[in-house]
């Protein structure tokens, strides 16, 4: 959530950068159920110390003016009560809503305002008609999306032999990537609460995007972000505990798969998909370095494995609800002839701090301070797999998989 003492001191300058990122969220009913809370917070008060000085009167005798007055408050303070829990729960609802507030360096704008910022790696060109990851792994056995429709539905897949083994390479290889980049390997439960989906930014706005247990109050996790953001929720950290780096391999739920065109079938869209996910909990002036170094780590990987990739700087309109600033990644498909996001690099600011009451204290000083949060894709496993075999297909069908790469097969 956004702070509110820079929203009461500076109302004009975050209803703009708020409006910039999303024009159809009521920041003035937001500012003005704040400033109607804190009347009728006022106003309570005053009513409260009135009867506290009535009740001193009467120890020294109950006078029929006395008690009318105190009757007369009482009545008044169960009114402003009423109105003050309602007003509460109204800005609350809305504060819940309302997005994090953008970095002055992201630009005005929709996705066309996106702004390519480096690509890198040369996109192959084949000496054959070339094949894309669907029509390649239905070929070769890897992939079994019928079977998966009849027991669980559309836009689901069974992964089969090479398939499981390419998919636990690529696993293991980013995770001992990110450990040599300094992020603790971390494997969370898969079910999360709804606090910790507050707490992300997932809830309330995007309820209805996530899988529900029935009678429980748990959750399949959309992304690892959740589990890693709540690991330190109501937690004060030692300034020197920071920066606290972590990176976890979980599968990911989403039910926003549907309704997408034959550009997005096979691999690269899905309701339930593996991801590595880097996290990294720090202290505020140093977010902006970590995003750079967290966007670092996880190009390492693509560069590895030569697959050509863009970085993109997201318009206002693209970034998450939870982020001041985004970074995307983007892989080439030449089966799909496109650039596809594989990782999204977020700074989160203290937007999820303040809901998680993550915080920290400096050398020195009593008082506490929100961190700063951060978290990134290292990387998106399915759409990985497809650009690696849209990359090095041969010419008969197979997939000539990178040598380094096959020592991390298990098997």
């Amino acid at each position: 959530m956004i702070d509110l003492h820079l929203l009461r001191d500076d109302p004009k300058r975050v209803k703009a950068l708020l409006l910039k990122k999303d024009p159809s969220f009521p920041i003035s009913e937001l500012i003005e159920l704040d400033k109607r809370v804190r009347e009728i917070q006022l106003e309570v008060e005053d009513i409260r110390k009135e009867k506290n000085e009535l009740a001193q009167q009467a120890k020294k005798g109950v006078t029929r003016e006395i008690r009318s007055r105190s009757i007369a408050l009482s009545k008044q303070l169960h009114e402003k009560e009423v109105a003050l829990n309602e007003s509460k729960e109204k800005f609350n609802h809305l504060y819940l809503l309302c997005p994090n507030i953008l970095a002055v360096s992201v630009p005005a704008g929709g996705r066309e305002q996106n702004s390519v910022i480096k690509s890198v790696g040369k996109r192959p060109s084949f000496s054959f008609p070339i094949k894309n990851h669907l029509e390649l792994g239905e070929n070769l056995g890897w992939f079994d999306f019928e079977t998966a429709v009849k027991i669980t539905g559309s836009q689901f897949v069974f992964y089969r032999e090479e398939a499981v083994k390419l998919l636990y390479a690529l696993a293991l290889f980013m995770l001992k990537h990110n450990k040599e980049h300094g992020y603790e390997m971390i494997l969370p439960p898969y079910l999360v609460n709804a606090e910790s989906l507050i707490v992300t930014g997932n809830f309330p706005k995007f309820k209805d995007q996530v899988y529900k247990i029935v009678d429980e109050d748990l959750y399949l996790t959309p992304t690892a972000e959740v589990e890693l953001t709540n690991v330190y929720r109501d937690h004060i950290f030692e300034q020197d505990k920071l920066p606290r780096r972590m990176t976890s391999w979980t599968s990911c739920f989403r039910r926003e798969a549907g309704g997408y065109g034959a550009a997005e079938r096979g691999l690269v869209r899905m309701h339930q998909f593996e991801k590595v996910e880097l996290y990294t909990v720090c202290e505020p002036d140093k977010s902006e370095q970590e995003q750079e170094r967290m966007l670092e780590c996880a190009q390492g990987l693509l560069k590895k494995l030569e697959i050509p990739y863009r970085i993109v700087l997201l318009a206002a309109q693209e970034c998450s609800f939870p982020s001041a600033k985004t970074y995307d990644i983007e892989i080439w498909l030449p089966g799909q002839n496109d650039y596809y996001e594989i990782s999204s690099i977020s700074n989160c600011t203290d937007f999820q701090a303040r809901r998680g009451a993550i915080r920290y204290k400096k050398v020195g000083e009593k008082r506490t301070t929100f961190v700063h949060t951060l978290n990134g894709s290292s990387l998106a496993l399915p759409r990985l797999m497809a650009a690696l075999m849209e990359m090095y297909q041969q010419p008969d069908g197979s997939i000539a998989i990178p040598d380094f790469l096959k020592h991390e097969f298990l098997f």
